[in-house]
């Protein structure tokens, strides 16, 4: 006979009188990490180098996402993950104009109003100098921390970490109080980037062994550990790398890592197929992972769900995302995100005196400078660099035992493409400081080299391994970047004439690793003579790359002749601004691979405009993420 639904409740009330009561499911917190990371300076959605609005950057854009992340989780913590101060004409203005005098940084008053909870620097902080970085740290309402960094003599330079005693609420209702512990790493290769601003006084040593040292230290004294790792992605990292958080992920005691540095997002394709990592879920060794683009592209968010178990909370289950501010569908660019206007008055002052300072004139071009095509050796931006620096060295030299050797010049494309829009295209006619800020947008400082025929064959090497290896047998067009080599590591050294050859490999890999057996560069000549392996040159460069930025071979800092007082970025205006003319010639061309091969590139769409002026090349229907394929036929 069926129990009627009476007689179930019966016996269920009997029940709960013959028995305890059964205890109430283990209490529950969601917890909302959200994460800025490589703002470089782009507070306002502002493009200064064209002085208009720019709906794809911004830290008031990521002010209002931010602002909505808050208002749908009752538990929230705000971080940035470095490479804040330099990077936009704001950020220079207030490092080499502005200063600080008039109070804290901008920056920083934009963040102590959206109320963050902790930061660590990243590589790009130390560009100014150490005392610049350590006023603007002043100004910062929230801690700052760096578990690698140290002062020369090993005192602490930042605090390893730090724990965040927050009251929390439960899935119940109920206040708890958590620890969230916060540690902060960034790259070993601050020492050789910056080396002029830290040689002897500070030491940044091993990320993955800072990790190991101050974890469990930290795990013991809180619920949660959060790593902030100005940091990419890298399966073969070695003692000292670059990008190491998928090593940090896997040091037992982590719960969350927030990435930058790449200027990449995460989770997304980017690193889709890397061993540890799961693109799609945003993991790294099974631990959540975010990053978030760069300029204030993209707000990184992992939710986690914490169980009380015992005495502990551990993590039961999280989701990461990287919310946009625009999306970009072929060449039309939706905004996702209002700007918050509290940002924009915050940043007013600052902001209007560097718009008053780009928009100065400082002397006029006779010819169009482009970037549209600088992978098929046609590089006008370039040859202006190149020409800027060999004039501004040229004097300091005179006089020195470097006198009578040859004086050539390297400089890689900065503005080639980071976004769709990031290229230089300026008419003939005048040119104001704005321009000469989006042609070197670094602050590096001018440095000369000493180096043999045969060091500058293995720099141009390396230089040639942004490009794929193409098949001379192969039908239809060939990609011809390897998009894991950033531009600024493909130098071209003006004062030479070479040949690169793309049938063979790369002798160099992405990560700057020795192929041997390899060579691409080709009919290497100065002068209209082959160049001698054991002749000696000196090569004018910056900073970044003499003391070793990009891993190549023979520049590690200790055969610079010449440290100039003076920026790069300097040497330009000077050289504009004095009417110095640019040289049409070009060091280098693809060497001829015995039939006619197809190789295809990704430029901005306003560069068909520019396309009677790249003789072979043409535009083809095809655009991706905003970029339209071009194609190029190689004799």
């Amino acid at each position: 006979m069926p129990i009627t639904r009476r007689e179930l409740l019966a016996g269920s009330a009997a029940l709960a009188v013959g028995f305890p009561t059964l205890a109430r499911a283990a209490p529950r917190v969601e917890l909302r990490l959200l994460e800025t990371s490589d703002l470089h300076m782009f507070v306002l959605d502002w493009d200064y180098y064209h002085a208009r609005p720019d709906p794809t950057v911004g830290l008031s854009k990521i002010a209002s996402l931010v602002a909505d992340a808050r208002a749908q989780a009752q538990n929230a913590l705000l971080f940035d993950n470095g490479d804040l101060l330099q990077g936009s004409p704001l950020g220079d203005y207030v490092a080499r104009r502005g200063g600080l005098a008039s109070g804290a940084h901008p920056v920083f008053r934009a963040m102590n109003h959206m109320r963050y909870d902790a930061a660590t620097p990243g590589n790009h902080e130390f560009n100014f100098g150490l005392d610049f970085l350590e006023r603007s740290l002043a100004g910062a309402a929230f801690p700052y921390i760096g578990a690698n960094i140290e002062r020369a003599d090993g005192a602490a330079f930042l605090p390893p970490f730090r724990i965040l005693t927050r009251r929390l609420t439960d899935d119940g209702g109920v206040s708890r109080e958590l620890r969230i512990g916060v540690l902060g790493l960034a790259p070993p290769q601050i020492m050789i980037w910056d080396r002029v601003h830290l040689e002897g006084r500070l030491r940044c040593g091993d990320m993955v062994v800072a990790a190991r040292r101050y974890v469990p230290i930290l795990r013991a004294q809180c619920d949660i550990l959060v790593a902030l790792c100005h940091s990419g992605i890298d399966a073969r990292a070695a003692v000292g790398a670059e990008n190491a958080c998928l090593q940090i992920a896997a040091v037992p005691g982590v719960d969350a890592i927030m990435m930058g540095h790449a200027h990449r997002v995460f989770p997304g394709p980017d690193y889709a197929g890397v061993e540890g990592v799961d693109a799609e879920r945003g993991t790294l060794a099974g631990i959540p992972a975010v990053m978030p683009g760069f300029w204030g592209s993209h707000l990184g968010v992992i939710d986690l769900t914490l169980a009380r178990d015992g005495e502990r909370w551990t993590v039961d289950r999280f989701r990461t995302e990287a919310r946009p501010i625009y999306k970009r569908e072929a060449s039309k660019i939706t905004a996702l995100a209002d700007a918050d206007p509290a940002i924009a008055s915050i940043v007013a002052p600052e902001h209007e005196a560097t718009r008053r300072w780009v928009d100065q004139p400082i002397g006029e071009i006779a010819s169009p400078l482009f970037s549209y095509f600088v992978w098929i050796g046609i590089d006008s931006v370039g040859a202006l660099v190149n020409a800027a620096q060999l004039a501004y060295a040229s004097p300091l030299l005179e006089g020195t035992q470097h006198a009578g050797l040859p004086l050539l010049s390297a400089v890689a494309p900065f503005r080639a493409g980071y976004t769709p829009d990031s290229y230089i295209d300026l008419d003939t006619g005048p040119v104001a400081l704005r321009h000469v800020a989006d042609i070197y947008p670094y602050p590096n400082a001018l440095v000369a080299v000493r180096v043999t025929g045969a060091a500058l064959r293995e720099w141009l090497e390396c230089a040639a391994r942004v490009f794929l290896r193409i098949d001379r047998d192969a039908a239809g067009a060939q990609l011809l970047i390897d998009r894991r080599t950033p531009s600024y590591h493909f130098d071209v050294i003006a004062g030479l004439q070479y040949r690169i050859d793309l049938s063979a490999p790369a002798r160099y890999d992405a990560s700057g690793n020795l192929r041997p057996d390899a060579t691409r560069i080709v009919d290497l000549s100065y002068g209209g003579r082959a160049v001698d392996p054991a002749q000696e040159f000196i090569v004018v460069t910056n900073n970044y790359r003499a003391d070793g930025g990009g891993k190549f071979p023979g520049l590690d800092g200790r055969n610079v002749v010449l440290r100039a007082p003076d920026s790069n970025r300097d040497a330009v205006e000077r050289f504009l601004r004095g009417g110095g003319s640019i040289p049409d010639a070009k060091p280098w061309s693809f060497a001829p691979l015995g039939r006619r091969v197809t190789v295809a590139f990704d430029s901005a769409p306003a560069a068909v405009r520019r396309l009677a002026e790249a003789p072979g090349l043409r535009a083809t229907t095809r655009e991706e993420a905003g970029y339209l394929r071009y194609e190029y036929d190689l004799a």
